[in-house]
């Protein structure tokens, strides 16, 4: 399979707090991917090297076959984990900023995937719930044909039914041409729909493997093994 992902050796730190610890992993096409642990393990910052929004890193990250720069930014959809339009914008005014500056995007699956979320186009941000706003950035993200989506805790502000329609949207706009990479803590209400996870721990990875093997050689859950290897 063709990777999309390689990273080697890859080494962050803040002042003297190390963040990232000599990081290896390789990412093929056409997974769904749990990037998995607690907060401060270093989740955040390794979606941030990938996407292009911290540069000041040791090692070499590539995606697609390209460093970190603007070619690689093309093939790459991003869901932070908060909310990044101002609270001013009416949603046609965001819609248009994605026209603007995506090729790839599809205004009219976003409508769609709004629609099914009761998101208007007149609505203005500031009206918006927390859970709202991470409705209509998942429509977003989901409606850019990129090779690679990240997304940094999908599910962290809504409640657990929401949790569930946003997990099916995940599921039903998810090309297997594509490779959608999610970091989350939430391990029990997203588990579902990895096909391989991977565990980072102060830094580390500590684990890189497919869930059904997982679950087949130890007879448990990815949950379960979270809280194992975490102590939750």
């Amino acid at each position: 399979m063709e990777k999309l992902i390689e990273i080697c050796g890859l080494n962050k730190s803040y002042g003297k707090k190390q963040v990232l610890n000599n990081v290896d992993l390789t990412v093929e096409n056409g997974q769904i991917i749990g990037l998995l642990g607690p907060n401060g393990s270093g989740k955040t910052t390794m979606l941030k090297i990938m996407t292009g929004l911290l540069k000041d890193y040791q090692g070499v990250v590539k995606i697609d076959g390209k460093s970190v720069g603007a070619e690689s930014k093309a093939v790459v959809s991003y869901l932070p984990d908060e909310p990044y339009f101002s609270d001013w914008m009416k949603v046609n005014d965001v819609l248009g900023i994605f026209r603007d500056m995506y090729h790839d995007f599809d205004e009219t699956k976003c409508k769609r995937i709004m629609d099914k979320f009761k998101i208007d186009n007149k609505m203005r941000i500031k009206s918006m719930s927390k859970g709202t706003k991470e409705k209509f950035q998942l429509a977003l993200v989901m409606s850019r044909k990129a090779k690679l989506i990240i997304m940094d805790e999908p599910i962290g502000g809504v409640d657990p039914a929401a949790r569930e329609v946003i997990l099916d949207t995940i599921l039903e706009n998810y090309d297997e041409n594509q490779t959608i990479l999610i970091a989350t803590h939430l391990i029990a209400d997203i588990e579902r729909i990895f096909s391989n996870v991977v565990f980072i721990k102060e830094g580390n990875i500590v684990l890189d493997k497919d869930v059904e093997t997982l679950r087949q050689e130890t007879g448990k859950s990815i949950d379960e093994l979270f809280r194992e290897e975490f102590k939750y």
